[in-house]
């Protein structure tokens, strides 16, 4: 049996948003709003949770900072779509099926895959058992209670790029007498221009945040961390931010997927193996001129409502477009009164001019808290959600019409 057929209308195009992360309730609600008033499309969007996650604060969760509560199903009311909520265990790309925690089902003629990405504990030993993550609300909310309780000692963030720089930050300016190590491969603010980078290392330096670079760790201790040098660090708690992995959903599906699990996507943002498929945000191996797009809220939200352009213009019989998107720049938190806001070319390599200080505060405070007014805009005017940088030169890929 076609989705078609379950809705009991024969021409009922059943299209499923797996994800309520940045990109897929972008979809949900572009999608919702171009289709309201067709009786022939079903919108429906499946999430583990009520509550919207704002990936981009979790640091601050963290620290046991209280956030609004953002519900998906109070933003989504009006729109004609349907909220389901409940874990995917399971797509099975030949029937068709979404399975639900195991007990439901659900049939699709279009499905958007956005099950984003998690820490990926397992690339080292010791990770997944003893190390904090901030791949949800939940372990965020873990961790600031572990550190609620610790009077003194050393938290270690392992991962010295950006998601470690601002969990470490925020946890040395939130509780001083704390030592926060900082450890990684690489400097904080590498691929940063030189004056945003020392102004971030300044910074870390400023809240007392130790930082070790060229350390590789090997293994996750309980009360230690041991770096591959053979060195042990004493640590009362360790938050791990080094390196993410996604979901195995898609390549169990059958979906093709790159080495590091995404769903490998046309110029369209469809799966090279099954068209009816589309991938977003840190699901999708999305291809552009100067690459292949990694994961940041500013790329995930437009790959989600560029989703939903292509889904309408495939149910009016008119072609996908070409999705093009130009990174333009890397804003930085350093605790609640300092920030560094990096501008990048299309390609994300850093241009010269940046903002420090009080007024990369306001700005990354406006960009974090732009997405949710952003959804509700997009319900009365759709078209205000599709504007974004297309790059130019730099994100044209050779053949891609």
């Amino acid at each position: 049996m076609s989705a078609r057929q379950e809705t009991g209308t024969a021409t009922t195009h059943h299209v499923v948003i797996l994800g309520a992360g940045y990109a897929g309730l972008a979809t949900a609600v572009q999608l919702a709003a171009r289709t309201k008033r067709r009786e022939d499309v079903r919108v429906t969007l499946v999430n583990a949770q009520e509550r919207f996650t704002e990936r981009m604060r979790l640091h601050m969760t963290a620290t046991g900072q209280r956030l609004a509560e953002l519900s998906i199903p109070q933003l989504l009311e009006g729109t004609g779509a349907q909220f389901v909520r409940g874990w995917v265990t399971a797509v099975d790309a030949g029937a068709r099926t979404v399975r639900i925690d195991d007990e439901r089902e659900l049939r699709y003629d279009t499905l958007v895959y956005g099950l984003g990405g998690i820490a990926d504990t397992a690339a080292v030993p010791g990770a997944e058992d003893h190390a904090y993550t901030l791949s949800s609300a939940q372990d965020a909310e873990l961790l600031a209670d572990r550190l609620a309780r610790l009077d003194s000692g050393t938290v270690v963030v392992a991962g010295t790029g950006l998601t470690g720089v601002e969990a470490a930050a925020e946890i040395a300016e939130r509780h001083p007498r704390l030592r926060v190590v900082l450890l990684g491969r690489q400097e904080p603010g590498a691929a940063m221009n030189p004056k945003a980078g020392a102004y971030l290392r300044a910074a870390l330096d400023r809240l007392g945040v130790r930082v070790r670079t060229g350390a590789e760790l090997a293994e996750v201790l309980p009360g230690a961390v041991r770096l591959a040098s053979g060195e042990s660090i004493a640590a009362d708690a360790v938050l791990w931010t080094g390196g993410t992995r996604t979901s195995p959903l898609a390549a169990a599906a059958g979906l093709t997927v790159d080495d590091r699990g995404r769903v490998v996507t046309d110029a369209t943002l469809r799966s090279v193996s099954h068209p009816e498929v589309y991938a977003i945000g840190d699901a999708a191996a999305v291809p552009q001129g100067y690459g292949v797009m990694h994961g940041t809220c500013q790329g995930g939200m437009p790959t989600g409502v560029h989703a939903a352009l292509s889904i309408d213009r495939m149910l009016r019989g008119r072609r996908p477009r070409p999705f093009r998107f130009g990174y333009y720049h890397t804003p930085v938190s350093l605790g609640r009164g300092d920030a560094v806001v990096q501008f990048t070319r299309p390609d994300d390599s850093p241009r010269q001019i940046c903002l420090t200080g009080r007024v990369a505060v306001r700005y990354k405070e406006t960009v974090t808290a732009s997405p949710w007014p952003t959804y509700g805009r997009m319900k009365k005017m759709p078209a205000s959600g599709a504007l974004w940088p297309r790059g130019g030169r730099a994100t044209r890929v050779r053949g891609a019409r």
